[in-house]
């Protein structure tokens, strides 16, 4: 039998055994588990593969400039918003691309960007990318970022700008810090700023006249510039405070 088809078309599913016998037994229309109506609530869409890519995506692009590679590398992440002009309206990653001058890694970056767009479009928890590849380290060794950040390795930046993403559209939330917490971190920054002040007062040599001041990085940050990195959050803010190491960016301290 022949059947005209009027209209482009854009898809196809394969019909089983089992949609037919569902269609037949369901005395109900079938709702889609992507549009499924919640009680007391409009028909709330949520990211799954079937979504048609819109003609217009929204994104960002973030530079990476890696000690690993030559060239500086551009992380572009489009978003799709679901639900657009209602209370259920939300921004979820669709797709990634990478661009470099450098073609010497251009082959595993094409290979992992098509395969977290292929999670981005399946739906549901996506945030798990970020720390599998955070988790990756190069054998060679890693390097520190901008704001003294300890990165494992290039991969890892990249989660990182993808974590970064995640976090500005609403999908990934950082737990705040509690008032107890930020004070703390406040006195043992004063306490370093004037035993500094301190210690420059009374040097007598001329070089060594200088103080320590507090190191103002790329991202905003403030450290010394004598500062090792905290195994707790990853950032060169470790110094050493009347014999105990005390972290300066997340308030952790060897001595409790």
């Amino acid at each position: 039998m022949a059947v005209k088809i009027d209209s482009k078309i854009k898809g196809y599913a394969v019909l089983t055994s089992e949609d037919k016998a569902r269609e037949a037994a369901a005395p109900v229309p079938v709702v889609d588990s992507a549009t499924a109506e919640a009680p007391g609530q409009d028909n709330i869409i949520h990211m799954h593969e079937r979504i048609e890519r819109p003609e217009v995506l929204i994104g960002s692009t973030y530079k990476i400039k890696s000690p690993m590679v030559e060239h500086a590398m551009y992380v572009t992440i489009n978003d799709i918003v679901l639900n657009a002009g209602t209370e259920h309206e939300l921004r979820r990653p669709f797709e990634v691309f990478i661009n470099s001058k450098s073609m010497d890694h251009f082959q595993w970056i094409v290979g992992m960007t098509r395969i977290m767009s292929a999670v981005f479009r399946k739906g549901g928890d996506v945030t798990f990318l970020v720390e599998e590849m955070k988790a990756v380290f190069d054998p060679r060794g890693g390097y520190f970022k901008a704001g003294g950040v300890y990165m494992p390795s290039l991969v890892a930046e990249i989660g990182a700008v993808v974590e970064e993403h995640m976090k500005s559209i609403g999908l990934i939330h950082d737990p705040e810090m509690s008032a107890h917490q930020r004070a703390l971190i406040a006195e043992k920054r004063r306490q370093f700023e004037e035993r500094s002040k301190k210690n420059s007062e009374v040097s007598a040599a001329p070089d060594a006249g200088a103080r320590e001041d507090i190191a103002v990085t790329g991202d905003g940050t403030s450290f010394p510039p004598t500062a090792t990195m905290c195994h707790k959050c990853s950032t060169k803010a470790l110094v050493l405070m009347d014999g105990c190491a005390t972290c300066l960016n997340c308030g952790y301290s060897k001595c409790g």
